[in-house]
């Protein structure tokens, strides 16, 4: 035990004079023995302390992570905010713009839906912009490609309703029933399916990935609230106060 608190002495004088610092090495088996024991004795009568220090770590990494993505939104923003083919809704003239990528077959992007809705209704100034990122199989690909084919051949009202249905579309995106689809909301169904497949539609889904890919997108929803990138599925009340926080 004296070594053990000789040993501690010179690990205390090591923090008050680095230039003395205690070398751990220079300590023989029985001294470092004794010290591993003190350790655990210390860490099984106060077994807080490893949660604490869990906690720690996990605070210091979101910061991290916020400070990061923070970077990652300003590096991004011409693509985020102003890439000329992302259908545009809410307010276009809102302060704060909300950026949503999404995947019509996931079940929190279909949970988050009615609630950005909700947003957008209780707060008349926001400007949303709508990702189209399929992640989920040829399904969400398909569903992606009518939905951005409706918006180039019909325009911004028409994909909106594409959108809204999609949403809510229980069975198989085929063609057929796709064309159905259309046909139900009052639109060309032949004429949208006939572009699902064309270039102009690939390069929207693919640049929409390799953005995904630059923000270490890894899921949907994910969302770009003014300048904090929101990972996952968040509440009605959770995406207010963020954007009141933007405005703040």
């Amino acid at each position: 035990m004296k070594r053990f608190l000789a040993s501690t002495s010179l690990c205390i004088a090591a923090l008050s004079d680095p230039a003395h610092a205690f070398d751990i090495t220079a300590m023989n088996d029985a001294e470092r023995a004794v010290l591993q024991e003190e350790i655990r004795a210390y860490i099984m009568a106060n077994p807080q302390v490893i949660l604490d220090s869990v906690n720690q770590m996990e605070a210091q990494q979101q910061e991290q992570q916020a400070t990061d993505d923070l970077a990652l939104v300003a590096a991004n923003a011409q693509a985020l905010f102003e890439d000329g083919y992302s259908w545009v809704g809410g307010n276009p003239e809102g302060d704060i713009t909300v950026v949503e990528f999404l995947d019509y077959r996931c079940g929190y992007c279909r949970k988050a839906h009615d609630e950005v809705a909700d947003l957008l209704s209780k707060d008349g100034n926001i400007r949303l912009i709508v990702k189209e990122l399929p992640i989920l199989g040829e399904a969400s690909t398909v569903s992606s490609r009518f939905a951005i084919a409706a918006k180039q051949v019909a325009g911004d009202n028409a994909y909106k309703a594409v959108h809204d249905a999609l949403m809510t579309y229980g069975g198989q995106p085929t063609a057929a029933a796709l064309g159905r689809l259309a046909e139900s909301l009052g639109l060309d169904g032949a004429a949208i399916v006939a572009q699902m497949d064309s270039d102009d539609v690939t390069m929207e889904i693919s640049k929409t990935r390799e953005l995904a890919q630059r923000l270490a997108i890894r899921g949907t929803p994910t969302f770009v609230m003014g300048g904090q990138l929101v990972r996952g599925y968040v509440p009605l009340d959770a995406m207010q106060q963020i954007v009141n926080e933007e405005r703040g």
